[in-house]
């Protein structure tokens, strides 16, 4: 029976490189990532696309086009300035009257805050 070290031995003998080979060519980037990168027009990711708010969510977030991850920190800034989380339990929000338009209840946790976003935000 072979031991732990016999069997390790031929995995390392593939990886290692033989004495005349020549290292292989780590990937490059994309000529067209790398041109955006550089002048910063880069197309902007799911979270970045400006998103615009219903009349129930606008009334909280404004009514502009924000991106995903703005939205998401009005709501919690308007949350903590009027103090809409429940003491006990930090993650769970007790929604005002504007909320309630928004979360469709009374108590929302804060992980299931966003798929009721999702629903007030359109493209």
């Amino acid at each position: 029976m072979a031991t732990k070290t016999e069997k390790a031995a031929p995995k390392a003998a593939k990886t290692t490189k033989a004495a005349g080979e020549a290292a292989p060519a780590k990937a490059k980037a994309s000529p067209a990532k790398a041109g955006a990168a550089k002048t910063g027009a880069a197309k902007p990711n799911a979270l970045q696309q400006p998103l615009k708010p219903s009349a129930e969510l606008g009334a909280i977030v404004g009514t502009s086009p924000l991106p995903r991850g703005e939205v998401v920190s009005k709501v919690w800034e308007y949350i903590k300035k009027h103090n809409l989380q429940n003491p006990a339990n930090k993650r769970e929000i007790v929604a005002d009257d504007k909320l309630k338009k928004v979360f469709g209840k009374d108590k929302c946790s804060m992980f299931e805050m966003n798929k009721h976003l999702a629903a007030h935000l359109k493209s």
